[in-house]
């Protein structure tokens, strides 16, 4: 009896400490696309973010008019906020929103309509279409208000955009990288799209990323972030697993002292 209860207890502990070993295939990155990391070649590759309903732009008109600078730049149709994402500078900023219409409403011109255009594109028709009226050198145009989050894994937090493009392992050294028991293999990205929310998966390991859509984040990007199915019995240092082993091993041990050597000293004498 004891003999049998022994190996049960080997094959029992050989079992979790496989089943539950946490391995460098599973946290490392820029893996090759093998061993069932996929490969992305295929997949649409980063384009520059087009404007939506909502966003905020920062637009400052120079000119060497002083009186046409405080027009457009001082506007009391501009509110006045912190630019997000700007390295940590405070400076009061004037901005625009683009509203349901795709519009923003500038001083003299009227409505300007930046829907879907790139903020390159957005520059170029906003000096076309203030030129006619004045003489302008040249306009600054600036997204403010850019976030992407984080959720889950212990991470979970509101992140600004420090330059007009940031990928997936700057975002990363922004959070502090993942947490050790973080599921890279499934990581699910909410965005917003022309064809409304979507939910994108993709797997963070693989060094086919930097050629995927998932490379580059956009803003109100919600990253969601799944823990291991090893969790609970996470092994991931040769001292963890000698811990999980002794333990485990201990915890048989009572068990056996307890229940089994007990039952066998009540058990009946046959004559």
């Amino acid at each position: 009896m004891r003999r049998r209860f022994i190996q049960l207890l080997c094959i029992t502990m050989l079992t979790m400490k496989f089943t539950s070993c946490i391995t460098t295939h599973e946290t490392n990155y820029m893996q090759t696309t093998k061993n069932f990391i996929p490969s992305y070649r295929d997949t649409v590759e980063y384009q520059d973010y087009r404007l939506r309903d909502g966003d905020k732009l920062f637009i400052q008109v120079y000119s060497i008019d002083e009186k046409t600078n405080v027009l457009f730049n001082g506007s009391s149709n501009m509110s006045s906020q912190t630019m997000g994402g700007s390295g940590g500078e405070s400076n009061d900023l004037y901005t625009y929103t683009i509203d349901k219409n795709g519009e923003i409403k500038l001083p003299l011109i009227g409505a300007v309509i930046l829907r879907g255009k790139t903020i390159r594109e957005a520059k170029g028709h906003l000096e076309k279409s203030i030129e006619p009226i004045l003489k302008i050198n040249s306009v600054d145009v600036r997204m403010v208000g850019r976030y992407f989050s984080i959720v889950g894994s212990g991470k979970s937090g509101r992140f600004a955009f420090p330059r007009e493009k940031v990928n997936i392992f700057q975002a990363l050294a922004m959070i502090g990288d993942f947490s050790y028991y973080t599921d890279r293999s499934t990581i699910k990205i909410l965005r917003e799209t022309n064809k409304g929310n979507q939910i994108k998966v993709f797997d963070a390991r693989s060094v086919d990323i930097m050629h995927s859509e998932f490379y580059y984040l956009e803003p109100n990007d919600v990253i969601f972030l799944q823990p291991m199915k090893s969790q609970f019995f996470g092994v991931s240092t040769f001292w963890t697993a000698l811990s999980t082993v002794v333990t485990t091993y201990s915890f048989g041990v009572i068990i056996y002292k307890t229940f089994l050597e007990k039952s066998a000293t009540t058990t009946p004498v046959e004559n």
